[in-house]
């Protein structure tokens, strides 16, 4: 690529508009470090990475940096939930209780899997606050999971459970694996080491910090003017659903960058765009190399189920399909095609599975804008889709 350009990588051709996009993205939406990965029916299509990965030392962002992702862990999350239902360890309709008897406490015994992965339990906070020492103790922190009484009738009403659904995902997984891995060791087990991804639920102490990319966020008050007023004011006070939902994320640390060997599944993960889309690529053509099962897929496929008073979201104030550990596209969110299903992050990432165009998609950035649809991200998926000629894809037959 020319030097004039702050971007490196590889795109295919015919892919040229979503380098354009990105070279774009510095130009105009004053990008500071980012990468973004494209497969396209099993094949790469789009590699690139440039900017600054450490704004303070002026470090440029290189092939294998990584970023923790906020929310978008929560795709990775879903994906290796997917694959133990395809290993036959639980199934979504079942009772969470018939796998963690414990769970039955402060009314939660009819709560099924796909309530609770789909963001319908009340379960969006916890009343003891999941400090590091207890999110590091996992039997502890089960015990805390399963006391906690939900804020309203399970199944009734949606909020988001920003970072409480990977705990209960791990603990759930902890109960119904033979191995009793956490969720994030099987992830690594059972989809990043045979796939070769470079993205932890867990970062090990042996990366380097120089691998990892720093997170440079803009005034947070700027949210008032980039977000729906009333959770831009909801994110402003710290008694909110919103703020509360978000208590537990993954600690930043001047010395090690990323806090290490602490798992936190819905919305600590660190890694890279190009093993974010290669995972969603796998499942976008099947699955097969990692036994994934069709049933699994069409699961994961299928339209949301809305609970009793629809998909109004208590923390996020707003209208939005969730459905298995995944965002779904909609008529409000038409994304992609509506077999699709992914997840966004706080800051601007984004991962998803396109099944029906064979799309492995992410972008990763580390200047944190505070947006629902980030207009850096929205570009370039604009252009990835016009580059398949599928300009509206949520209509495509």
């Amino acid at each position: 690529m020319a030097k004039s350009t702050p971007v490196s990588g590889f795109i295919k051709p015919g892919f040229e508009a979503v380098q354009d996009a990105f070279i774009e993205n510095f130009e105009r939406r004053h990008e500071l470090g980012a990468a973004c990965c494209i497969y396209y029916q099993g094949e790469k299509v789009v590699d690139l990475w440039g900017g600054i990965r450490n704004k303070a030392t002026g470090e440029p962002w290189q092939e294998n940096t990584m970023v923790l992702v906020a929310s978008t862990t929560k795709g990775l999350s879903g994906l290796a939930m997917a694959l133990a239902h395809s290993r036959g360890f639980f199934d979504y309709d079942d009772r969470i209780s018939k796998y963690w008897p414990e769970f039955t406490q402060q009314g939660k015994e009819s709560i099924t899997v796909r309530q609770l992965f789909s963001h319908q339990t009340g379960l969006y906070a916890l009343d003891v606050p999941p400090e590091m020492g207890l999110v590091a103790n996992l039997d502890q922190l089960a015990v805390v999971l399963a006391r906690q009484k939900p804020e309203w009738a399970p199944g009734t009403r949606q909020a988001y459970h920003a970072i409480t659904l990977g705990f209960y995902q791990s603990e759930l997984l902890r109960r119904v694996d033979p191995k009793h891995r956490s969720l994030g060791l099987f992830f690594q087990e059972e989809m990043a080491s045979p796939l070769g991804l470079d993205f932890y639920i867990g970062l090990p102490e042996e990366i380097p910090n120089t691998r990892l990319a720093t997170l440079h966020r803009e005034n947070f008050f700027s949210m008032l003017f980039t977000m729906p007023i009333i959770l831009g004011l909801s994110a402003m006070n710290p008694r909110s659903r919103f703020r509360r939902s978000l208590l537990g994320s993954l600690p930043e640390e001047e010395e090690h960058i990323y806090a290490r060997n602490l798992e936190v599944p819905s919305g600590g993960g660190i890694g890279t765009a190009r093993a974010i889309a290669q995972a969603y690529s796998v499942f976008a053509t099947g699955g097969k190399e990692i036994g994934l099962r069709e049933e699994t897929l069409k699961e994961l496929m299928a339209p949301a189920v809305p609970p009793v008073h629809g998909f109004y979201d208590e923390c996020l104030k707003v209208e939005i399909a969730f459905s298995l550990g995944f965002m779904k596209p909609s008529l409000k969110n038409p994304f992609a095609h509506p077999t699709s299903f992914g997840a966004p992050g706080t800051g601007g990432s984004f991962g998803f599975c396109d099944p029906h165009a064979g799309i492995g998609y992410a972008y990763i950035p580390n200047l944190v804008k505070f947006y629902l649809t980030d207009p850096r991200e929205k570009a370039l998926r604009n252009a990835m889709y016009h580059s398949i000629g599928k300009a509206d894809p949520y209509h495509e037959s």
